[in-house]
């Protein structure tokens, strides 16, 4: 798939949005190599800015080689007297890529003692930071108060993942991989700035569902769908990335958005539990997993076997989340529906928007070319009990969960529940 093209970028209208790529001190500074390409490739201006100590991890020469102006690293020996301020005014966007724990406990104290902190300080544009830090250096609660007082300045931060750290470690903290940031960053420019990406979920909370459920047959075999999970995951990221607190409950092994209270479940009647138990304190209730219709009425103790002969599969359907949600749902809430059709599309997701009683119903073609299950790419229809329709053309699937956020945001009434 080709690298999205950036539309509508904020404020360069002479010429490709200019971002400011910051690199701090952290071993995830490798992957903002990537970063530096793929923005290059989605025709971003790409300004390298490194901190002296991010240079022992990365060199200049690489940055010199990717992006599209020589790496600068000091205030003091670049050939503009003032770099800060002219990479501050210039800029589109600024995003940091690792933003390690010094680095934001700098920013949010509003310090400026090297060029990248006096660019954030100096700057009107927004800024995208991208925390990378073992575990319970993430999980620190001084942390986690930086990342909410950015947060309320409109600063979009795109968690970390889970995996494996320096040193071997498995955790929270690794860096977002650099489709992720530069997804953040994409979308951040065509929203201009403002309002979009930044702070709107802030003081809200989530609840999303994810995956495909897996309904036994016996101790080996299961009825599943296709489902991997990915659009829900990507919902939860993006929900995030706009502030809001975000359960997620998932049947799916995508990485697990950190930041976000992740609840494991299996099979159908699992989720329900999950998501009832959950949904009364949400604002909004996003319903993406794949539930299974049906189930099988008995589950085998023992592993069946061929010679055993053919076994009659009887059949029972289970619950409908949905439309208990619609039921269940408390004045403000906000529900999405999602709606994964081969045929008739418009029609069946217009019927299950007004038999579930949701706000939203996000509508796909699945079988159309690189569209829904096991894709990194999607393509959607988002129809409103109002009787909009909104297409998605195809893009990310981060794209699309942001799509179908910013129909969610305006429909958000009264404080948070």
């Amino acid at each position: 798939m080709t690298e999205p093209t950036v539309v509508g970028a904020a404020r360069s209208v002479d010429g490709p949005p200019f971002v400011v790529l910051g690199v701090a001190a952290g071993i995830a500074a490798y992957k903002a190599v990537e970063v530096c390409r793929r923005l290059v490739d989605a025709g971003v201006h790409v300004a390298p800015v490194l901190t002296e100590r991010a240079t022992r991890f990365v060199g200049r020469a690489t940055f010199d080689a990717l992006g599209s102006e020589p790496t600068q690293t000091s205030v003091w020996n670049e050939a503009s007297p003032i770099p800060h301020t002219r990479l501050g005014q210039r800029a589109d966007l600024v995003v940091v890529a690792p933003a390690t724990a010094d680095l934001l406990a700098r920013y949010a104290a509003g310090l400026a003692d090297d060029l990248l902190t006096t660019t954030l300080v100096a700057t009107a544009a927004p800024v995208v930071v991208c925390p990378a830090m073992h575990t319970e250096m993430w999980e620190h609660p001084s942390v986690q108060d930086n990342l909410a007082r950015l947060r309320t300045r409109g600063v979009t931060v795109v968690p970390p993942e889970e995996g494996r750290l320096a040193g071997g470690d498995v955790g929270s903290g690794r860096m977002a991989e650099p489709a992720t940031i530069v997804e953040a960053v994409l979308t951040r420019l065509r929203s201009g700035g403002s309002g979009g990406t930044g702070d709107d979920l802030v003081g809200r909370r989530v609840l999303v569902t994810a995956g495909g459920t897996r309904e036994a047959i016996d101790p080996v075999r299961f009825i599943t769908n296709r489902s991997s999970g990915k659009q829900g995951h990507a919902v939860a990221a993006a929900a995030l990335r706009r502030g809001a607190d975000v359960v997620l409950v998932t049947t799916s092994s995508q990485p697990r958005p950190a930041g976000a209270e992740v609840v494991d479940v299996e099979t159908a009647a699992q989720m329900q539990e999950a998501v009832l138990a959950r949904a009364a304190g949400a604002d909004v209730v996003v319903m993406a997993a794949a539930v299974a219709d049906f189930r099988p009425k008995v589950v085998v103790d023992t592993k069946l076997h061929k010679s055993d002969g053919v076994p009659e599969l009887i059949l029972e359907p289970t619950g409908d989340i949905l439309a208990e949600l619609g039921r269940r749902r408390h004045p403000g809430q906000v529900l999405v529906g999602f709606a994964a059709e081969t045929d008739d599309v418009a029609g069946r997701a217009r019927a299950k928007l007004v038999a579930k009683g949701v706000d939203l119903m996000v509508a796909n073609d699945v079988a159309a070319p690189h569209v829904g299950f096991d894709h990194d790419t999607n393509a959607v229809t988002v129809f409103g009990a109002d009787g909009s329709v909104t297409p998605v053309p195809l893009s990310t699937k981060g794209a699309v969960a942001d799509a179908v956020l910013d129909r969610v945001v305006p429909l958000l009434g009264g404080p948070p529940h």
